[in-house]
């Protein structure tokens, strides 16, 4: 359910988006070996409507991600570092290199493994975030898609000190080609020290930022703003049109952190690890059809990816 900001004035829409909820993402054990710092989707956040999970991790040969489900909702993965190869039963095959991006629709299901490509290039270390956006109960069920873009082909723009990778959405008239079935804005900020931004968002839809490098202050100049650093999630209260955020920080270095918004679903949601349905009932038979290879996993019978074969995992 959206988080929500009490405010005094009437339509609010001169109003900052204030942070109501501050947390630091700690590091644990995910997949294979793999260590990710998780901020949407643990204990003291199990649900931002509609986001589901945030990851930033962390992962080198031989860890990662081996093969697994998913059903009912979108991850999207955004490479800050290094490089990951991508494999599903569908016959899906590619690297989502540092700066590139992948937008997969799971939708009624796909089973895929997320593996370190070769080091032949001297790659060591792979970073990234994952982020999980629910789908409608009109959309749980549609066939499994990709959007992927290499880094050249992010738009971006940069003005008075501000520079935006607009993975999603749009920041000062460039517009993402990226079509989201949940409508989602999810933008690149790196502020170099003294400069801000004023960043609109739709008065109704839940967002947040997290905060990849730097410290950086963020609400409203003239009344409550709050400072944060690497690896917290800001949960922005509802009651604002907008969110302002600049770099003061006497250290000298950029801010670089990521806005993310998206118009809250509204249905029941009931989730089982990498699955994602509406009521319990419909969870239970997502387990059958993936059990018994059925509704959407009938290629995964016989299926085990390249990467994860390699390491002897199966």
């Amino acid at each position: 359910m959206p988080i929500s900001e009490k405010s005094s004035s009437g339509n609010n829409n001169n109003n900052k988006r204030l942070v109501v909820k501050k947390l630091f993402a700690k590091q644990q054990h995910e997949g294979f070996g793999a260590v990710v710092r998780r901020s949407i989707g643990r204990f003291e956040l199990r649900y931002f409507d509609p986001f589901l999970v945030l990851d930033e991790f962390s992962v080198s040969a031989p860890s990662g991600f081996p093969d697994h489900p998913h059903r009912g909702f979108e991850t999207v993965t955004y490479m800050l570092e290094g490089e990951i190869l991508h494999e599903d039963c569908e016959g899906h095959k590619g690297v989502i290199r540092e700066g590139g991006l992948q937008w997969m629709t799971a939708g009624k299901g796909i089973v895929h493994s997320e593996m370190p490509s070769s080091n032949a290039n001297g790659i060591t270390h792979n970073k990234g975030l994952q982020l999980w956006i629910n789908l409608s109960a009109k959309h749980k069920l549609v066939e499994p898609s990709y959007q992927e873009m290499e880094s050249k082909d992010i738009a971006e723009s940069e003005k008075d000190g501000v520079r935006v990778r607009v993975i999603a959405g749009e920041w000062n008239g460039v517009k993402s080609s990226i079509c989201t079935r949940t409508p989602t804005m999810y933008l690149d900020f790196t502020l170099s020290p003294g400069s801000r931004i004023s960043q609109p968002i739709p008065l109704h839809w839940n967002a947040f930022v997290y905060v990849l490098q730097g410290q950086g202050h963020f609400g409203d100049a003239k009344s409550q703003h709050l400072a944060a650093t690497s690896h917290h999630l800001l949960i922005l209260g509802l009651g604002g049109d907008r969110l302002e955020a600049w770099n003061n920080s006497d250290s000298g270095l950029p801010l670089r952190f990521i806005l993310v918004g998206g118009e809250p679903i509204g249905e029941p949601m009931v989730q089982f690890g990498p699955f994602v349905m509406n009521t319990q009932e419909e969870i239970d038979e997502t387990i059958d059809d993936f059990e018994n290879f059925t509704n959407g996993f009938e290629k995964a019978r016989h299926w085990k990816s390249q990467a994860a074969s390699a390491l002897g995992l199966f």
